[in-house]
């Protein structure tokens, strides 16, 4: 084979599992071919001796009654008549019988050095019938995938009767004539009669020594589960101790279904004894074999987690010598009430598995002793037909075939939600495709799949919807949620923005497509990183058991939805189950025809003509609200989506003991290829914050939600627009109004230049004779004083209002302007400085030096860069460089609170940096060819750099004073 390519190996690469798989499949279906034929094969060998049947032996004498001429016999006479010598040679015959079974297990399972099925100390013939059990007679020979007809009373070929009842089989076997021809006169009509009635009496008679075996069979598998579930209990008990032997999910794993297989046949044993104890040729015993066929489904379950049962139970004796001394020294009660050792209780898990595979054959040897005109007779017939069924549908699924199951019309499970989620495992983020069914959670993961190839499902975990609940804080022993930094994931917007630059710049090109393909996979790559990174709030489910998984989402909005999907559909749920591996595997193929969500949400997946989002400044005014029933404390949240998951971007205050709160509060929000804005109504707590058992985390309580489309061709009238988002009856009135970053980007100076906003600083520094302006230190005094504490300080948005109201007292040199202050909201003092930086005609590190800095900051050779940015620094004029050190110092004691504000040097960068450097003709930093294709995208670039200078001041450990902006000797005179 040629390996040129990557594409080349991972074709190869693909041939190979598929093989591998494929080769699987067949050993699987002939090791279970194998252990069903070794078991018929023991049978076959053993001799029926009258003790296995339950009743003692006939007298010799009868053996001579039977003719022992070859004549008028067949080779199986022959066969039957070397069989009969040996039951009258008891000596011989044990040492046959011991001979026969010794060769059995030499030659079983376990001495194959080349199979991988676990132990074969346990192997059919090993084991079976310990304590007297019944053995079948299986002369039949079928396999699990013969579709046999049913039996009739009448006589087959098959039939190769055990040998203690060989006389009574002849006699019934044979044919009238024969048997005239044996005694040497010409039947009679009464004769005939009464030897068709002696046959039937003796058939009849027959049943109850089969069905006597039956019982014993019974009694010792039965022991074989009792011992299997005596360790189940402890092993439960302790492992809701400190020091557990072993996980609840590994006792379910390994002991799974035994307990309802033990009460199925324990019923059964129970309903049959009374019936043969009282016994008569008229007894009916078909109903209770009907009723266990029609119970086989708990095999199937049995038999699909019989591998992994096996699989957990070896690594459990391995991890843990107390479980595995356990393990090895099971004890099963005998029918002497002795007890006896089996090997290991993976040698007890395949008992079902042996059991199951010999249904039928107890169901053959039933009818062959039951008249056609029996009550019996239809009801085992139909007991054989489930079974048989049963039997050829598991030989089916030893080679699946690999099919989509579609759910049928009227059906009850239906897919109501799938989304894509973060999931996190062990500390570690994981994408996840969740699939919320009508009755269950079913959490998946996507494989990766070679060019041209179909999606495929591996299924990770699932929880039926009458098992689920939201884990509380007590419950939860998780590890905190491991954050991401914030300068990680500006990274990624920075490598994003880039990336998208380039596949713009690619298509003008003639460079071909493979370019653009190896681009927008690089894309794809860095949004589905930013996608896991970014979700920080917990969403907590756990099954009945206790053992939780956790989601990460990042909008409060998203996880109040699938709560209340759950919640609904858990009313219609109250009964637990659990799938088989078949059926869980059926389901999780139906997923590729039945999910929502087909793709990521990232631009990448998005078509060149569809929308990519609003950029720039959505104003938002919140006036109020009604529809309430009752008086609430109530406040708004208002989310937008960025980047492919939602953020949120504002915060009313709370509006007290009433039912028609009104807030009349407006609000900027920056929209980064927003979509969707979202709006959470939310009760506040009047006391404590309220502790959330369902959520596992402090918050307070959703009223209501609901959310807007932001429609391009509407807000793009420079009006307001105004707009209702009822709620479940409760209705918000809003008003809102988009600037694009274009005309948001300008600095716009003030007319009135006797005010402060919109004036250049040095013209107010030099009227109000100081070097930082008078509202800078106001400000700054107010935050300090009270502000510091406050989560999300400069980041949440302060009530415009409010805002203007402060910027109108400044403006106007009002006197009151700090009592003023010490009235207001610090949110809305935090803004008014932040606009002041805004609204300057040019920004703080000037117009002149911006390209320098967005240049220095891009150096990679540290040294240069901190010669290159603190010399550009020492350049400004003095009342900028001085206003910005005063500043520097404020933020970095904003900072020193972090644990409290939630405040980092990066968060503050971000707020900060394009307010401080953004330049005030912006029409000449984007080429005209470019601004058509990638205005969002280049003004997100420059949004970074901007980002990145201002930390990178913050994070320096010393700034020479203005005093020593001339005499520094450190630096060199030229950038």
């Amino acid at each position: 084979m040629e390996l040129n390519s990557l594409g080349d190996i991972e074709q190869e690469l693909d041939k190979c599992k598929s093989s591998i798989r494929h080769l699987e499949k067949e050993v699987n279906m002939e090791r279970f071919r194998m252990i069903y034929l070794q078991t018929l094969l023991a049978k076959e060998r053993k001799s029926y001796d009258g003790q296995r049947w339950g009743f003692k032996q006939m007298p010799q004498a009868n053996d001579g009654d039977l003719p022992q001429g070859p004549d008028s016999r067949g080779p199986q006479a022959d066969d039957a008549q070397a069989e009969g010598q040996l039951q009258g040679r008891p000596g011989k015959m044990a040492r046959t019988k011991s001979n026969l079974e010794g060769n059995v297990n030499d030659h079983s399972i376990e001495e194959d050095p080349h199979l991988t099925w676990p132990r074969r100390s346990y192997s059919p013939g090993t084991f079976d019938d310990a304590g007297g059990g019944y053995t079948p007679d299986c002369s039949s020979n079928e396999n699990l995938t013969s579709s046999e007809e049913d039996f009739s009373s009448g006589q087959s070929s098959h039939v190769s009767p055990s040998p203690t009842t060989y006389q009574m089989f002849r006699e019934k076997s044979r044919s009238p004539s024969q048997q005239s021809l044996d005694s040497g006169s010409p039947p009679t009509p009464e004769s005939q009669k009464s030897l068709n009635h002696q046959g039937l009496e003796k058939g009849l008679e027959m049943r109850k020594w089969v069905l006597s075996g039956i019982l014993a069979s019974e009694e010792t598998y039965l022991s074989h589960l009792e011992a299997l579930l005596i360790p189940m209990k402890p092993l439960r008990a302790v492992a809701t101790t400190s020091q557990p032997m072993l996980t609840i999910p590994e006792i379910e794993t390994i002991f799974f279904k035994v307990p309802e297989l033990h009460e199925i046949h324990k019923d059964f044993y129970d309903a049959l004894l009374p019936r043969v104890q009282d016994w008569s040729n008229h007894q009916c015993v078909g109903d209770l074999f009907q009723k266990l066929a029609s119970q086989l489904g708990v095999y199937r379950a049995f038999v699909d987690n019989y591998k992994v049962a096996v699989e957990t139970a070896d690594k459990c004796c391995q991890a843990n010598a107390q479980f595995a001394q356990i393990s090895e020294n099971l004890k099963v009660k005998s029918t002497k009430d002795s007890y006896h050792f089996f090997p290991s209780s993976t040698a007890l898990l395949y008992k079902p598995v042996d059991r199951v595979t010999r249904s039928t054959l107890v169901l053959h040897d039933l009818l062959k002793h039951t008249p056609s005109s029996h009550p019996d007779y239809p009801l085992l017939q139909d007991a054989l037909r489930i079974s048989q069924n049963f039997l050829s549908s598991i030989n089916e699924e030893i080679t699946p075939r690999r099919q989509s199951m579609t759910i049928k019309k009227g059906e009850n499970r239906q897919l109501l939600r799938d989304r894509f989620m973060v999931e996190l495992v062990e500390g570690s983020r994981k994408l996840r495709h969740v699939f919320l069914f009508t009755d269950l959670l079913l959490c998946t993961k996507l494989k990766k799949q070679a060019a041209g190839k179909g999606q495929h499902y591996d299924c990770k975990w699932y929880i039926p919807l009458a098992d689920l609940t939201f884990q509380t804080i007590e419950d939860s022993e998780s590890s905190p949620i491991p954050l991401v930094q914030d300068e990680e994931i500006d990274a990624m917007k920075i490598k994003i923005s880039q990336i998208r630059n380039d596949i713009q710049r690619e298509k003008r090109t003639t460079k071909g497509p493979k370019v653009i393909e190896r681009l927008k996979k690089k894309l794809s790559e860095q949004e589905s990183l930013l996608l896991l990174m970014s979700p920080n709030m917990a969403f907590k489910v756990a099954n009945r058991n206790g053992k939780g998984f956790t989601f990460l989402i990042s909008s409060d909005y998203e996880r109040a939805e699938w709560r209340e999907i759950i919640r609904e559909q858990q009313k219609k749920c109250f009964k637990s189950f659990s799938l088989t591996s078949l059926e869980l595997q059926m389901l999780t193929n139906s997923c590729v025809k039945l999910q929502t969500v087909h793709t990521i949400p990232m631009s990448i997946n998005k078509e060149d003509d569809e929308s990519s989002g609003l950029c720039g400044f959505l104003d938002v005014i919140v006036h109020s609200a009604t529809g309430l029933k009752h008086s609430l404390n109530l406040y708004c949240s208002l989310e937008v989506d960025s980047f492919g998951y939602f953020v949120n971007k504002a915060k009313t205050r709370v509006y007290r003991d009433s039912t028609e709160p009104s807030w009349n509060e407006e609000f900027e929000i920056e929209l980064e290829g927003s979509q969707t804005l979202r709006l959470l109504c939310y009760e506040k707590c009047c006391s404590k914050p309220k502790q959330s058992k369902e959520d596992g985390e402090v918050t307070d309580k959703i009223i209501a939600k609901g959310q807007i489309k932001l429609d391009p061709q509407t807000l793009q009238n420079k009006d307001w627009q105004r707009t209702v988002i009822a709620m479940n009856g409760i209705e918000v009135k809003l008003s809102m109004k988009f600037n694009s970053r274009e005309f948001s980007l300008k600095r716009m100076p003030s007319r009135k230049q006797s005010g402060v906003f919109g004036v250049k600083i040095n013209a107010v520094t030099k009227r109000e004779r100081s070097k930082v302006p008078l509202i800078v230190r106001q400000c700054v005094e107010e935050i300090e004083r009270r502000g510091m504490d406050e989560v999300g300080i400069y980041r949440v948005s302060g009530v415009a209002t409010d805002i203007q109201a402060l910027k109108a007292a400044f403006d106007s040199n009002n006197k009151d302007v700090s009592v003023m202050m010490r009235e207001m909201d610090v949110n809305a003092i935090a803004g008014t400085l932040k606009l002041y930086f805004r609204e300057l005609p040019e920004p703080l590190f000037t117009d002149e030096l911006y390209p320098n800095f967005a240049g220095g900051i891009a150096l990679s050779d540290s040294v240069a860069k901190e010669s290159c940015m603190l010399n550009l620094l020492l350049s400004l004029p003095e009342p900028n460089l001085v206003t910005f050190l005063f500043l520097l110092d404020h933020l970095k004691r904003v900072a020193e609170n972090e644990c409290i504000n939630k405040m980092s040097l990066h968060n503050l960068a971000t707020v900060f940096g394009p307010t401080l450097l953004r330049p005030s003709e912006k029409d000449t930093k984007i080429s005209t060819s470019s601004q058509p294709l990638s205005m969002n995208d280049s003004w997100s670039l420059e949004v970074m750099a901007q980002v990145q200078v201002l930390l990178y001041f913050l994070q320096l450990e010393s700034i020479p004073t203005p005093d020593s902006k001339r005499q520094s000797l450190l630096f060199s005179t030229e950038v």
